[in-house]
């Protein structure tokens, strides 16, 4: 509902389309903005889950978690219609100024995550930024192929290999 109305979707038409009573909706979320909350820490949650899961126990050379970001985001540039889906939908709650500071908060703790992954500081904003970028992409209308994005992922990777 929020990626179709934005976050102006009433709780009442959230509550219709997940087939459950208003009354239940709001036994697990008091109010809209504690559902947006919710649902942005869900979106925010799964997408470290996601790099944790992914960084090699077997790397133990400055940039590990880097380069598990860095597959994390290529792999979700994949399905573009997914990609497109969730940005829109972060457009949305970026909107809710309680969304903003959570997603500041989870950005910041991404910052010293990855500088703390030992990796020079121009080569970490560097990939990053490509990174977060192709991971956008989608959103423009690009739909790069598998076989570019691996070529990309990979240089991207090296350049966290000293």
């Amino acid at each position: 509902m929020v990626r179709e109305r934005g976050v102006s979707a009433t709780l009442d038409d959230v509550a219709r389309r997940a087939g459950v009573s208003k009354g239940g909706l709001l036994y697990h979320f008091a109010s809209k903005q504690e559902l947006l909350l919710a649902l942005a820490r869900e979106w925010l949650e799964r997408f470290r889950a996601a790099v944790e899961a992914a960084v090699d126990p077997a790397d133990t050379e400055p940039g590990r978690l880097m380069r598990a970001y860095v597959r994390v985001s290529v792999h979700e540039a994949l399905d573009a219609a997914a990609t497109r889906d969730a940005l829109v939908l972060v457009a949305h709650l970026s909107t809710v100024a309680a969304v903003a500071d959570l997603a500041r908060a989870d950005a910041l703790r991404w910052q010293a995550d990855l500088r703390a992954d030992g990796l020079p500081e121009d080569v970490l904003s560097l990939v990053l930024a490509a990174a977060d970028g192709v991971s956008a992409q989608p959103v423009w209308g690009m739909e790069p192929e598998p076989q570019e994005l691996e070529r990309l992922r990979d240089r991207l990777l090296a350049l966290t290999r000293a």
